[in-house]
């Protein structure tokens, strides 16, 4: 029978949870990494055995782990980190200069066939690889030379580059998304890039229907369909089906379109999950009630799934990273809060256990099956 891994990063500690294919009993090790910041946890889809973590800290710095024994030892790999394009021309909004810095990896995502390349994503918005296991890594600097550089501005939680989706079909085409700058695409490796951000609006910057300059949350895509990208924005879910040469809104009846997390069912592309928080100042969700919003039409229709979530008293957040779907023929759904709850689904959503209940706060959740 199969198992079901989930990777877990949190404000204090990384964490690995394991069940059999039934995904009922879950064993949990960690905290790996006690008392740092672990952005992100991902393992390679060529290597069940190789994992990765984004170990960050404001006194000691941003570290890089690998485990090439699916989580059981770890060891720090190259951490040469450094912006090697011009600074100098990047303006805050009234014109002054705003020089790029690095403060953190936000963001691992390995290589679907390669177990030795992995890409992440920093704070300030630059997109590295690596093609050695982790000891070397460098910036594809197109991204952040980009002629639209100077109209990034940093969302409320920097201007971290927190999404990178790897296309299953084209393996020069790479989606990333910036927190506040959009979503961008490359089509021939990360050399050049272009925004994609038609049809977004933006009532927060001084030209809403700019090019740049939009807090996109997170984006996610179904394999089997890699024109088609859904995106949470900071206001409004949305959908392209041209590979983001347009979007629209699908946001239809959710009770709010503030959120982060967005994800997809792994067997049905239309099949979308949302969790709506109640506003980009009040970060929780809506009157005290723990929700998962399901859309199986590709959005602008969504139903509640409620069953095993509180339903009074839970001011929790979920983040952008903290939710993710397993492959398993009964698709499992899990997601992370603030609170230290993970909790799960093995029905696609409709039911839902709290996997556990008191971990540090969660910044992110990967689901792995293995054999």
């Amino acid at each position: 029978m199969s198992r079901v891994r989930l990777l877990v990063g949190t404000r204090k500690g990384a964490f690995v949870l394991t069940a059999d294919g039934t995904r009922r009993d879950w064993t949990v090790s960690g905290p790996h990494f006690g008392g740092w910041e672990i952005y992100h946890v991902n393992g390679s889809p060529a290597d069940p055995d190789r994992l990765w973590a984004s170990q960050s800290s404001s006194w000691f710095g941003q570290i890089i782990q690998r485990s090439d024994d699916g989580g059981a030892s770890w060891q720090p790999v190259g951490n040469d980190f450094a912006y090697q394009g011009p600074i100098g021309d990047h303006l805050w909004y009234d014109g002054t200069p705003r020089p790029w810095e690095f403060k953190r990896i936000w963001h691992l995502e390995p290589s679907r066939t390669d177990p030795d390349v992995v890409y992440a994503g920093a704070e300030d918005a630059a997109l590295y690889r690596s093609d050695d296991g982790g000891q070397k890594w460098q910036e594809l600097t197109g991204l952040r030379t980009h002629e639209s550089g100077p109209r990034w501005q940093p969302g409320a939680g920097g201007m971290c580059l927190h999404t990178i989706i790897l296309d299953p079909v084209n393996p020069d085409r790479i989606f990333v998304a910036i927190s506040a700058a959009g979503a961008f695409r490359t089509d021939d490796g990360g050399v050049t890039w272009q925004p994609i951000n038609r049809g977004l609006r933006s009532g927060q910057i001084p030209d809403e229907d700019a090019e740049v300059g939009h807090c996109v949350h997170r984006l996610a895509m179904h394999p089997s369909r890699p024109d088609v990208l859904f995106m949470q924005k900071h206001w409004d879910v949305l959908r392209t089906d041209d590979a983001g040469g347009s979007w629209r809104e699908i946001s239809g009846n959710l009770p709010t379109d503030f959120g982060f997390p967005i994800a997809v069912h792994a067997h049905e592309p239309d099949t979308v999950y949302v969790v709506p928080i109640k506003s980009d100042s009040e970060h929780y969700v809506p009157d005290g009630k723990l929700r998962v919003y399901r859309s199986r039409t590709g959005g602008d229709e969504w139903q509640p799934l409620t069953k095993g979530l509180p339903q009074a008293d839970c001011y929790v957040n979920v983040l952008r990273d903290a939710m993710a779907v397993d492959t398993l023929d009964d698709c499992g759904v899990y997601f992370g809060t603030s609170g230290g709850q993970v909790y799960g689904s093995a029905d696609g959503g409709e039911t839902w256990n709290a996997i556990v209940r008191d971990l540090p706060a969660v910044l992110s959740v990967e689901a792995q099956v293995l054999p």
